[in-house]
This record gives structure tokens, C-alpha cells and sequence, in this order.
């Protein structure tokens, strides 16, 4: 029986990408920054269309289909807040929120001026790591402290 099964996928080898992803999960992934300056303050924006008592994170977005997810963190900043930012160490991957996974690198500052998007930004702020706003979202304050689990 396992020769037959291993002789019918090899014959099926064009079509093998097909079939995997008819039987497999599709996930949409959220990438999210720990942007740094040079003085170790971290960039935090407050989302316009995050809920209310919540709306202070990390800059972050969704991936697009065949984006390299580190060139989705430098796109997503450069959107929401003008500045430029080079993706550093890979500091969180996730997944259980339904088909939604979760990736977050650091992020060093590399130039820019600071201008949030007013669609999606209502305010942007540099913070110390000690100063986070009271109404961050939960899984940003590991982040900002260097914890890879939240």
C-alpha cells in the first residue's frame, strides 16, 4: 500500500502544490515592528481603527501575497508613519488566533520625518520601554522589553 500511495504522489508531482493547498490552512499574517532609536526609545502609534481603551501598538500590518514579511514591516511603517527602518532579528511567530499568524521583528530607525498617516494613525510617539501608555495592547509590552513570548 505505501508504494501504490508513494507511486501515485510522485505521478501527481506537477499537481503536488495544488493538492497541499486544497488540504491544508490558509493564514493571513500580521507583521509587527519594534522600531528602536538610537537613544533605545521604541515608536508606538495609536491606531485609528484599533478599539477603544486599545488603540496604543506597534506599527504593524498585513503581509500581501508573495511579500517577504520583513519587506511587509518596512512597507507598513513607511505607510503608517514616513519614517525608514532596516528589519532586524525575528522576535515573535505565532499562530491560534484563528487563521490569523503573527510575526514581529525588531526594527532599527534608519531616517525619515516622523508624519502618520491620518487614515490610519491618530498619533505617534517615541516612548521608553519604562513609559508605555496605559491603553497598549497586551502582547507590545513583552515586545518592547525583549521577551520573544508574550
Amino acid at each position: 500500500m505505501r508504494r501504490l500511495v508513494t507511486r501515485v504522489w510522485r505521478a501527481l508531482r506537477p499537481l503536488q502544490s495544488r493538492i497541499m493547498w486544497c488540504l491544508n490552512a490558509k493564514f493571513v499574517v500580521g507583521v509587527t515592528g519594534v522600531v528602536r532609536d538610537g537613544e533605545g526609545r521604541v515608536l508606538l502609534l495609536r491606531h485609528r481603527m484599533w478599539p477603544p481603551g486599545r488603540q496604543w501598538g506597534l506599527p504593524s500590518g498585513f503581509a500581501r501575497k508573495g511579500e517577504d514579511f520583513r519587506g511587509t514591516l518596512v512597507r507598513e511603517v513607511k505607510e503608517e508613519t514616513g519614517l525608514d527602518v532596516e528589519a532586524g532579528a525575528l522576535v515573535l511567530l505565532t499562530s491560534g488566533l484563528r487563521t490569523r499568524l503573527e510575526v514581529a521583528y525588531e526594527a532599527r530607525l534608519l531616517g525619515g520625518e516622523l508624519r502618520p498617516d491620518p487614515f490610519e494613525i491618530l498619533e505617534a510617539r517615541w516612548c521608553r520601554p519604562d513609559e508605555l501608555p496605559e491603553e497598549i495592547q497586551p502582547v507590545c509590552r513583552p515586545l518592547v522589553r525583549g521577551e520573544t513570548t508574550p
